[in-house]
């Protein structure tokens, strides 16, 4: 019978969690689902000078924004607790398994200066960039002398023993078997001066002990699984399924940084996304469904997902397909949801008393993000100064004169008008129309544009002139009539 699948996700609390590190949560929780495994949280806060204050509060609001529930965590002890490492570090469980490793010559103690340390740097060829590349020189030192430096206290850090010939492979389920020289491989710190684990030690241990089965995690830790995996051949533990994740490249194919605007959960919440969106959209940097659906809910994701489907070349954030996806998210919302979160954006740009929910219900089917509904609505709380040029319709084959002409002969009939709903408004210019032997564009068209001072707009000159009622739309009018005959 095949093991439970077990995944977790990891993070560092170091401030918004990025668009790579929810993707790898998202994979992780949707490969054990799939499974009908076990989604694990681990707060992994070895790096205390990094660490933000509010930042695991972050990370626990990203998770139930997007839905991603886990099963075992900080506030759900699952019987492999603590699943904070500091907390973690407190046993005394990586300390142990460092002396475990020195004990059998997989690890040693390293009482290298840190002035020692920066004569070894040397500079990486064709770039600007230095490496520090340990030379073993602790290694040498016999069990006396080891033990005489601890005794006086001198500050050591523990180090992985890694050998300088030969190969390490490993296996990654998405790159398939990867080879590393062992030359290359740094003898990296195990356990650092503080007492704290470094990342990836804590890593292999918590991985190992928290029994979990499939680790994903971002294809920059490709370089560093031969040395996970050493550590995990000298403790004799079962190697876990690698799933390494293709990097993700904004549009001119650098890195997803910062500075981009948009590389973090909350900077596209901000931006007026959707959470259900933006989980559609990351799980897509790099993965495809068999038959090619791009819309998908959480539950179909969860039912579709093969990760054996990942691809291996970076994805590319499109900012542009994330806003059309949105806009098909905001299409289906239901209205009162739609209105609770557009709301506060319509309140931002009128202030009038006006039908605020009519408003609503014009631009749901016309934004992709929430803010958009800003530019769409802001014409009904002042007329903006316009270019008569608008009143030009080469399709409707209306002209400034020919609107000057309708607006002025519509103005009296308007007068008249006791119904001012939508539909009454439309039999009204209907009915005129064919008075007037002209087609319905002809004068719905200047009408539109006078009450509205735009070329696009998100209803029609009969919506619009519902909602700003009989008195501010006469008002629009006749200053179109005035705009219009100055211009001629």
């Amino acid at each position: 019978m095949d093991k439970k699948v077990r995944t977790r996700f990891a993070p560092s609390p170091t401030g918004r969690m990025h668009v790579g590190n929810l993707r790898t949560a998202l994979y992780a929780y949707l490969i054990t689902r799939h499974a009908g495994g076990d989604f694990i949280l681990r707060i992994e806060d070895t790096d205390q000078e990094r660490e933000m204050e509010g930042a695991v509060d972050i990370i626990n609001r990203t998770l139930e924004a997007t839905g991603l529930t886990y099963d075992e965590g900080p506030d759900k002890d699952g019987g492999v607790g603590p699943y904070v490492q500091s907390e973690r570090v407190k046993s005394g469980v990586y300390m142990k398994y460092a002396k475990e490793l020195v004990e059998k010559g997989e690890a040693y103690y390293c009482f290298c200066t840190p002035e020692r340390l920066l004569s070894l740097r040397t500079k990486v060829e064709g770039t600007d960039k230095e490496i520090t590349v340990y030379d073993k020189h602790c290694l040498s030192l016999s069990k006396e002398e080891v033990e005489e430096k601890l005794a006086n206290g001198i500050p050591y850090v523990i180090r992985q023993n890694n050998p300088t010939e030969g190969t390490t492979t490993f296996h990654d389920d998405i790159y398939g078997d990867i080879s590393v020289d062992n030359a290359e491989l740094d003898d990296m710190i195990l356990i650092k001066s503080d007492g704290f684990p470094t990342y990836n030690f804590a890593n292999v241990v918590d991985d190992h002990l928290m029994g979990i089965t499939h680790v994903v995690r971002g294809n920059e830790y490709l370089s560093s699984s031969p040395k996970y995996n050493r550590l995990y051949e000298a403790f004799g533990w079962e190697v876990p399924e690698y799933i390494h994740c293709p990097l993700i490249t904004d549009e001119e194919h650098k890195k997803l940084s910062k500075r981009s605007g948009h590389s973090s959960f909350e900077d596209l919440i901000e931006q007026g996304f959707l959470p259900e969106t933006v989980v559609n959209f990351v799980a897509l940097l790099g993965w495809s469904p068999e038959d090619d659906q791009e819309i998908m809910s959480l539950d179909e994701l969860v039912e579709k997902f093969d990760y054996h489907r990942m691809n291996k070349s970076p994805a590319v954030f499109d900012y542009g397909k994330l806003r059309w996806m949105n806009g098909e998210y905001i299409k289906k919302m239901d209205f009162d949801d739609f209105y609770a979160k557009a709301l506060p954006y319509i309140k931002e740009v009128i202030h009038k008393e006006l039908d605020l929910q009519k408003i609503a219900r014009m631009v749901q089917t016309r934004i992709e993000v929430f803010p958009d509904i800003k530019d769409h609505i802001d014409f009904f709380e002042k007329l903006p100064e316009y270019d008569p040029e608008m009143y030009v319709h080469k399709k409707m084959k209306t002209t400034k004169e020919s609107s000057l002409e309708e607006l002025k002969k519509i103005l009296p009939v308007l007068e008249g008008v006791g119904d001012w709903s939508n539909d009454s408004l439309y039999e009204t210019f209907k009915t005129f129309a064919e008075k007037e032997g002209i087609k319905n564009g002809q004068i719905l068209w200047p009408l539109r544009t006078a009450v509205s001072g735009k070329q696009m707009t998100p209803g029609g000159a009969t919506e619009l002139m519902e909602i700003l009622g009989h008195d501010e739309s006469m008002i629009r009018i006749k200053q179109g009539i005035e705009l219009l005959r100055n211009s001629l």
